[in-house]
């Protein structure tokens, strides 16, 4: 390897070692994770100002056309042959220049007919409330992804502990057999079959850390937390179960989800606002009507001419037919539209509901003292091998049923805390604490 290959090695571990060691270790309970989460949230922060967006195109729906002016018909100089023999000389304007000037002057007002201004601010103000329920609505689907991931670490930390009290002791036990092994009391084929267990282990853990390295790097990114941010969970709530009897009536929490939903709303105000384009469509029907007024310097036989007009569109051929018969049929398309995410949601709450009662049940026909059990089981066996009273495979058997349960309890709670969140999400509103 060359001097140069070897220097860049070297300079890529010295920055290695100082990334890790400027790592911040943040610990956070799941609460203050939220909080954080709701504050620094760069997409609810982007969609947030959506909501002033559209009510600013309610401002400008409010808004009367600007008048228009036109000056027309300036001629700046007038040649002797214009002057003659018919040119006629006309009041100076400026001192004795101005008499031979033509120019007019007019002015327009746009006037809408049929309330359009009105139906259109409708048409906008509904399109502002959708901007919000297009805000909630992402705000219920990050809150569930972003809480499924908080359940998803404290699960996956309370696995590797787990599997990390399990390597301290067959470290302690391997250290206790290579003694054994050396002062020949016991074969090296025990001493190895051991070691290749503590390695199986190892490997596990690690697994798990990756999948923790995974689900970190999304809490950050939905927390917005520096790149050198080590996250971390506290484990507290973790086993805050609900009692088996919470179950609010499903009638209740139904009714509940069509005043909450979000996705629900916007269903609803599509219809609203299909309502709304309809009447404004028809409205374009009646044509908008054009004031005039205007000023005409020697253009007529009159040296000062004012005038009066309005302009206004014939319906002839264009009334507005195809429009309107397009906002029609979107009125009738929304409401097949709306019916179907009522009955999909309808459906969501109660299969949520279902999966968590199901979910509540297995969790409570756990004894609550099994656990405990289990870790007094553990050490009896462990004390009991290395006293040499239990053979390995006896040893192994009983571990690998201990690891099994200790998962099973750990699903158990898990599957609670994420179908908990599932109806949460499926009502639209925090209900289920």
């Amino acid at each position: 390897m060359s001097n140069s290959n070897r220097l860049v090695i070297t300079a890529f571990f010295i920055f290695f070692i100082k990334i890790t060691q400027a790592q911040e270790v943040l610990s956070l309970n799941r609460e203050e994770a939220e909080t954080l989460f709701l504050k620094q949230n760069l997409s609810l922060l982007a969609e947030r100002l959506e909501i002033p967006k559209a009510k600013a195109l309610v401002t400008q729906a409010k808004l009367w056309p600007n008048p228009t002016i036109s000056i027309d018909e300036v001629n700046l100089w007038a040649t002797q042959s214009q002057k003659e023999p018919h040119g006629e000389e006309l009041p100076p304007l400026v001192g004795d220049w101005g008499k031979y000037q033509q120019f007019s002057v007019g002015i327009e007002q746009l006037i809408l007919t049929a309330g359009k201004r009105k139906k259109l601010v409708a048409l906008e103000q509904v399109t502002a409330e959708k901007a919000h329920q297009y805000f909630e609505d992402l705000l219920r689907n990050l809150k569930i992804e972003f809480r499924n991931q908080l359940t998803q670490m404290q699960y996956l930390q309370l696995e590797q502990n787990v599997y990390q009290n399990q390597i301290k002791a067959l470290q302690h036990l391997v250290n206790s057999y290579q003694k054994q092994v050396t002062e020949g009391h016991i074969p090296k084929g025990e001493y190895v079959r051991l070691k290749a267990l503590e390695l199986e282990f190892i490997k596990e853990s690690n697994d798990i850390k990756l999948e923790l390295n995974e689900v970190e790097k999304e809490l950050k990114l939905l927390m917005r937390l520096p790149v050198y941010t080590h996250l971390v969970i506290t484990n507290a709530e973790f086993n805050d179960i609900l009692d088996s009897n919470f179950l609010i009536p499903l009638p209740t929490l139904l009714a509940s989800a069509e005043n909450n939903r979000s996705d629900l709303k916007l269903a609803a105000l599509e219809q609203k606002q299909y309502d709304n384009l309809f009447a404004y469509e028809r409205a374009k029907r009646i044509p908008d009507v054009t004031l005039k007024a205007g000023y005409d310097r020697g253009g007529s036989i009159l040296y000062n001419f004012i005038g009066f007009g309005l302009e206004v569109d014939l319906p002839f051929f264009d009334r507005n037919q195809g429009n309107i018969k397009a906002a029609a049929l979107g009125k009738e398309q929304s409401k097949l539209f709306y019916d179907q995410k009522f009955l999909s949601v309808q459906n969501e709450v109660a299969l949520a509901y279902q999966n968590l009662a199901d979910a509540l049940t297995f969790y409570h026909a756990i004894d609550p003292d099994y656990e405990s059990t289990l870790e007094q089981l553990l050490e009896s066996y462990t004390k009991n091998f290395a006293n040499r009273n239990l053979s390995f495979l006896e040893y192994i058997d009983f571990m690998d049923a201990y690891l099994e349960n200790k998962k099973i309890i750990l699903e158990a709670v898990k599957e609670v805390h994420l179908k908990k969140e599932e109806l949460n999400h499926a009502i639209g509103q925090d209900i289920i604490k």
